[in-house]
């Protein structure tokens, strides 16, 4: 483990360097530190390379490489950072096959009264399933699928008055073929979802947001709730709704010391028969595998401490519990729990972003997540 971390870092700095290529501009005056906030605002076609080493347990070992281009300076108002346009685009693959490609663009009007987010990308990926409506499988046995296909989402927000409320809508589509790597399975598949299927979602959202980073915030409270509605109306296949509930909270304990907590809840009510193995919500914490533990209603929950050595360093700690379940009185009866530590950089100090890594683990896999801009 100590090899690698040796090698994710390495990669990660040299990226870094080969994108300032030394320049003056590149060096914050006041700590003579790698700092990229002049070179990311001053240069129209400059962009933050984001190297990627992924050892996400559903997929396996891979990497990749991301591009984040900051479209301005962004501005202060009311004590809190307003971003400027962003744009992300980039690609990665594993060992077991998987690869992807896609991108992203975030964009915000008028003082930030208006917040607008749209994805695009292309997957073609190889996972384990452990739970689903076919094939009679769940606990430890998994079944090897592949996943082709191609979707976007789109959301828009507008604030009311000058509040920290946010409410607007989203859509979200994805089209798929999907195959198991088990004959009978997979001919089972085939015979009841067909070979093709699009999965279409029109949503509601509502957000307060009262944080003063968007990239890594130190202080406010972040809350969204967002309710989708999937149907053949919407030109989908199956007709389904899910309601997602999230929240976060930075609380400041002292001039270095951050603490975060985070809590999410998702919930399904299927119109369907049967769903697609990956319509089901999941359990999404780092040092657990995605898709992992899935079912109609999963909770998670998450705490952090976060330790600034230095004012472009710092350390943190995290450890966080969740459940997948059936039924509402079901839920965290029993809990997976995952945990580890990592450390944050401050790469551009006049955005606030920083970028690092973490190392996580729960009682059966261990994994290490390249993190740019993620405050928890």
């Amino acid at each position: 483990m100590n090899n690698m971390l040796m090698v994710i870092l390495f990669s990660v700095i040299s990226g870094l360097l080969a994108a300032c290529n030394a320049q003056a501009g590149d060096v914050a005056p006041a700590d003579r530190q790698l700092d990229m906030s002049q070179y990311l605002a001053e240069n129209k076609f400059s962009f933050l390379p984001v190297p990627m080493v992924i050892t996400e347990p559903a997929v396996g070992y891979g990497g990749g490489l991301f591009g984040l281009f900051l479209h301005g300076k962004g501005t202060q108002s009311n004590g809190r950072f307003i971003p400027p346009a962003l744009t992300v685009f980039g690609g990665g693959g594993t060992q077991n096959g998987t690869w992807f490609v896609g991108g992203g663009h975030r964009h915000t009007w008028n003082n930030d009264h208006i917040r607008y987010l749209v994805v695009l990308g292309y997957g073609d990926i190889n996972l384990d399933i452990y739970s689903g409506d076919l094939g009679g499988f769940g606990g430890d046995k998994a079944i090897k699928t592949e996943t082709k296909g191609y979707g976007g989402l789109q959301k828009i927000l507008f604030r009311v008055k000058e509040s920290p409320v946010f409410l607007g809508a989203s859509q979200f589509y994805v089209h798929t073929t999907i195959a198991a790597h088990n004959p009978a399975i997979n001919q089972l598949w085939r015979q009841v979802m067909g070979e093709e299927s699009t999965t279409s979602a029109f949503g509601l959202v509502a957000e307060y947001d009262t944080t003063d980073n968007f990239f890594y915030p130190h202080n406010g409270l972040s809350l969204s709730a967002e309710y989708r509605v999937y149907g053949q109306f919407l030109g989908g296949d199956y007709r389904y709704d899910q309601l997602t509930v999230e929240g976060k909270y930075f609380l400041p304990l002292t001039p270095v010391l951050t603490l975060a907590l985070a809590g999410n809840y998702q919930w399904l009510d299927s119109h369907e028969s049967h769903l697609t193995p990956m319509a089901r919500p999941y359990v999404a914490l780092r040092g657990i595998s995605r898709y992992r533990y899935q079912g109609d209603i999963v909770g998670t929950v998450q705490s952090q401490l976060a330790w600034q050595i230095t004012p472009r360093w710092s350390l943190l700690g995290f450890v966080g519990a969740g459940n997948a379940a059936t039924q509402s009185s079901e839920l965290f009866r029993a809990a997976e729990v995952a945990w580890g530590s990592g450390f944050r950089y401050l790469i551009a100090e006049q955005y606030g972003l920083q970028t690092g890594l973490d190392v996580a683990f729960s009682d059966s896999q261990q994994a290490v997540y390249f993190n740019v801009g993620v405050g928890l």
